[in-house]
């Protein structure tokens, strides 16, 4: 165990942000990348970082922010901004949590989801070697309109604002990330400490730092990849952020045994779960809660959400798998295909042109094209039952809730209203009636009705 992962940490998101320059009602924190909100990744960040316990300061009015932070994280309190005083104002809404004595103290924010727990750890482990603050810094391709970290030999004593800045500090690279740390026995007398001399009458985060260096404790400098430091402020940049995400997900599947045939091409979400030597086609979606075992095979064009595929299955073209979806060893969804809320077990074929939802489908069991289980009726769900080695013909309606027995037969074209027994023939349509010659009287009958409009 690390000297920092021994330390209790209390982790203070900032969520109180509008992103009025994304043009949407919805806050910035809850617009999602890779299948989960901003605030999601940044608390998920938090956790794997060691945090024991999560603080999110939302802006007034914000129930929906705090909503979303109790249904990630049920044991993270919430507290509300109530005045846009500047973002060390915000940490101190937190002021109960930050009094109970945490070795640690994470400042993070809830639009900069790219940032990884291995560097919320870097940032944490120089207070466990006697820091007062750790910032995190980046090395900016172009600096400019960045805060820059100013150091006198290995210590930091200031963060300096563009517009302060000397044109010697201003070729510094090494810019403000933003995030910080704060070891917990100073942190509340530092933050308390923080004046409000500036242009707005607001008390900023970034002046810690000459606060801390006043008071003699050491101020250190964690650099991350700029990448992993950058905010959400606009649409272009959330969708930077999602394509930075898919990067990683597509490097991280490629390593663990996967063929992605054209990887810029097949979207993941944060949870997706891919065995050895699955192979996934051209063009497919992953929504989050998908697990695909080894051996399996994704076609292109398919769309896969909440779904757990077994052991060398087949899925797709142009399939789509629901919520609920669980499919055994070596069974075919094929194309044209939507499965919801449904249990395909081992080696049960629905080749093409089919729905089944709320469905247990029985092992070897094959349903021909056009099958379709008609499983509301308006109001509720009903279940289908299937049972192994079962055959359905093609344009077949199970009309739920309906039993078809184990190696029953359905002819096509049957809409099933009754359950079906064990190995019985089931035929449910009407008898054809066939009419000689009937075909050019009808014909004759048709065109003189048609001349006759055409007369008139």
């Amino acid at each position: 165990m690390t000297a920092s992962a021994a330390r209790r940490c209390l982790t203070i998101v900032l969520a109180a942000g509008e992103g009025t320059r994304m043009r949407s009602d919805l806050p910035k924190v809850l617009h999602r990348a890779a299948g989960r909100s901003l605030l999601g990744h940044v608390l998920a960040a938090a956790r794997d970082a060691g945090s024991e316990a999560l603080a999110v300061v939302v802006g007034p009015g914000r129930e929906d922010v705090a909503a979303e932070t109790k249904r990630l994280a049920p044991e993270a309190r919430v507290y509300v901004q109530e005045e846009r005083r500047g973002t060390a104002h915000a940490v101190l809404a937190a002021r109960e949590a930050l009094a109970e004595g945490y070795d640690d103290v994470l400042i993070v924010y809830g639009d900069t989801p790219l940032v990884r727990a291995e560097t919320l750890r870097r940032l944490r482990a120089p207070l466990a070697r006697g820091a007062g603050v750790t910032v995190l810094g980046f090395e900016a391709q172009d600096p400019t309109g960045y805060g820059r970290l100013i150091s006198e030999g290995a210590n930091l004593v200031a963060i300096r604002e563009e517009k302060d800045a000397t044109d010697a500090e201003r070729a510094i690279r090494l810019s403000n990330g933003g995030l910080m740390s704060l070891s917990g026995a100073h942190a509340l007398d530092l933050l308390d400490r923080i004046g409000d001399q500036n242009a707005k009458r607001e008390f900023y985060l970034t002046d810690v730092v000459e606060v801390a260096v006043r008071s003699g404790l050491v101020v250190a400098v964690e650099a991350a990849p700029e990448a992993e430091v950058q905010g959400v402020n606009t649409r272009a940049q959330l969708a930077a952020v999602e394509a930075a995400f898919q990067n990683r997900l597509r490097a991280a599947a490629l390593e663990g045994g996967a063929t992605l045939i054209a990887p810029e091409t097949v979207f993941f979400s944060h949870d997706t779960a891919l065995g050895r030597d699955v192979m996934v086609e051209p063009n497919v979606v992953f929504a989050p809660g998908v697990s695909v075992a080894d051996g399996a095979v994704i076609h292109a064009f398919s769309h896969l959400e909440g779904a757990e595929v077994g052991p060398g299955v087949s899925v797709g073209p142009f399939a789509r798998l629901r919520p609920g979806t669980r499919l055994g060893a070596g069974a075919k969804v094929g194309n044209f295909v939507e499965v919801k809320n449904a249990q395909v077990e081992e080696g049960a074929k629905l080749n093409h042109l089919t729905y089944v939802g709320d469905a247990r489908v029985g092992a070897r069991a094959n349903l021909g094209a056009g099958t379709i289980t008609c499983n509301y009726d308006g109001v509720s769900k009903f279940r289908t039952d299937i049972g192994a080695d079962a055959f359905i013909g093609s344009n077949t309606a199970l009309i739920a809730p309906v039993t078809v027995g184990d190696g029953a037969y359905v002819g096509t074209g049957s809409v099933v209203t009754e359950d079906v027994p064990a190995d019985a023939l089931a035929i449910a349509r009407s008898r054809q009636v066939t009419k000689p010659g009937r075909a050019a009287s009808l014909r004759a009958a048709q065109k003189a009705k048609k001349a006759a409009k055409t007369k008139d």
